[in-house]
């Protein structure tokens, strides 16, 4: 607020640039883009900095395909355990915390954030990967 404040005329162009990126922009061009956006304070459909931490993260000496399977079996793994999550006795609701002990109310926002950074790397559709994610949740119970 402050920066749109004393700088609307430099937050304006920055919000523009955001807004126009399209799914099928080059990544690295959306990257440096949500990246100079995260920099002014505006929210973004990807988290550039955690794509770069686990874009520069990846093993060494395995396929590039290896590494999206670890992904897409990640997807499978938090999916199949929220059942067993959610049985968890610290998952109930804490009025006097007003949230859950074991922050289970993080988890969406979590697995959002993780997904589109995880497949923004391996340059995969975020959305897709998300459906089947609820796919193999419903599937599951």
């Amino acid at each position: 607020q402050v920066f749109s404040h004393h700088c609307p005329f430099l937050l304006g162009p920055i919000e523009c640039l955001s807004d126009a990126v399209s799914p099928d922009a080059d990544i690295q061009v959306t990257l440096s883009i949500f990246e100079l956006a995260s920099a002014a304070g505006i929210s973004c459909e990807v988290d550039p900095a955690l794509v770069n931490l686990l874009a520069g993260s990846k093993t060494d000496g395995t396929a590039p395909e290896e590494d999206y399977k670890v992904a897409c079996l990640l997807l499978v793994f938090v999916a199949v355990s929220l059942p067993l999550l959610a049985s968890d006795p610290a998952s109930l609701y804490n009025t006097q915390m007003d949230g859950y002990t074991n922050n289970i109310h993080c988890l969406a926002k979590a697995i959002i954030q993780v997904s589109a950074a995880l497949f923004t790397v391996h340059n995969k559709n975020i959305e897709t990967h998300l459906k089947e994610f609820l796919l193999v949740r419903a599937a599951g119970g």
